[in-house]
């Protein structure tokens, strides 16, 4: 990669597989954290996405009469699999996420020739073509293990995936029916069905997935906190631009607030918006893709509050929970607009006008 600066250019000494080891590396923090939370199942979601990544990987390049194993050891396939199948409920069967690999690798990324010349993030293309095919699995978020009498071992999550019951019998429905029904959804699937039953947001507040001392509501707070770790050394690395993140954070932040306080009973505090749902995982692991984003200062500002905006509208007023992907991917298709609009001025433009 080059820094995007008049010539004569000088390499960055940033190698496309080195920057993709450094943002897996970074994703790390995040990926215990979900293992703690909600157990095993999300390793082997990972283990079926990487192995069918990179088979499309080496497939495709072949086909396409290119050095495969140049392709696949670049890392951007084990990537991609790797958000996709942290996005993902642990425990949804393995055909979700292998539906949604492939659609990620070859509609979201090889349809286009591959990396560098994609025009949408290929792990939101797969996300969501899942959420919109597959709605029931795609929310089936198991609470924290902790509030479970008995939490799934490995050999159980194998079960679940494979099968839909661990080695005793027990499907996931079962092993979450002792617990309050909010407790099997996501904070914001949770405040969504709660308003469309016409509660207040004080109310909701007051559930066990909002309280803060809660496992439930720890649980996604801490895996959005270890992704804002992770994406604060990316930044402190210089793998990431940090205008994108700060953005997005900072138009969530002030449009929740003000839906938060003049919104009544169909707004949640923007707190809860920051730590729950995709939010950290989007600002800085998804929306700051440097295929897919803006590459202009400006326009990095312009990307990231224009996802943050969509994001609080979807969330909002749309019938989906999060928004993160959706909004993503309309932005993305802003993106050339964007990088129109935001060039810097050449040097010595306009002066051949007054000669």
């Amino acid at each position: 990669m080059f820094k995007l600066t008049s010539s004569p250019h000088i390499h960055s000494g940033k190698f496309t597989a080195r920057i993709m080891l450094w943002v897996i590396f970074a994703m790390l923090p995040a990926l215990a954290a979900q293992i703690y939370y909600f157990g095993f199942g999300v390793l082997i979601q990972i283990c079926l996405a990487v192995a069918l990544a990179l088979a499309l990987e080496f497939a495709v390049t072949k086909l396409r009469q290119k050095p495969s194993l140049f392709y696949v050891s670049d890392f951007s396939a084990i990537l991609t699999a790797m958000i996709l199948a942290m996005a993902i409920p642990p425990y949804a069967p393995y055909w979700v996420i292998l539906v949604g690999t492939f659609c990620a690798l070859i509609l979201g990324k090889h349809v286009y020739g591959g990396l560098g010349q994609n025009l949408f993030n290929p792990a939101m293309v797969g996300y969501v073509v899942l959420l919109i095919s597959f709605p029931l699995q795609m929310t089936g978020w198991m609470p924290p293990i902790s509030l479970l009498h008995e939490p799934p071992t490995l050999s159980d999550s194998v079960g679940l995936i494979f099968a839909g019951v661990t080695e005793d019998g027990f499907s996931l429905s079962q092993l979450v029916s002792s617990i309050d029904g909010i407790t099997s959804a996501t904070p914001l699937d949770s405040a969504k069905t709660w308003f469309k039953l016409n509660e207040s947001a004080a109310d909701l507040r007051n559930q066990p997935i909002f309280l803060a001392g809660s496992d439930a509501g720890l649980g996604w707070m801490q895996i959005n906190l270890a992704f804002l770790i992770g994406g604060l050394f990316l930044i402190w690395k210089k793998i990431i631009h940090w205008q994108t993140p700060l953005a997005m954070l900072l138009t969530i932040s002030i449009f929740c607030g003000i839906f938060d306080l003049f919104g009544g009973t169909h707004s949640v505090s923007f707190f809860s918006q920051l730590v729950s749902g995709a939010m950290m995982f989007g600002a800085f692991f998804i929306a700051t893709d440097p295929v897919t984003a803006p590459v202009t200062p400006k326009g990095k500002w312009v990307f990231g509050a224009l996802i943050g905006l969509l994001v609080c509208l979807i969330r909002q007023f749309g019938n989906y929970p999060d928004g993160v992907a959706f909004a993503v991917l309309l932005a993305n298709i802003c993106v050339p607009l964007i990088d129109q609009y935001t060039r810097p001025r050449v040097t010595g433009y306009g002066l051949s006008k007054g000669n």
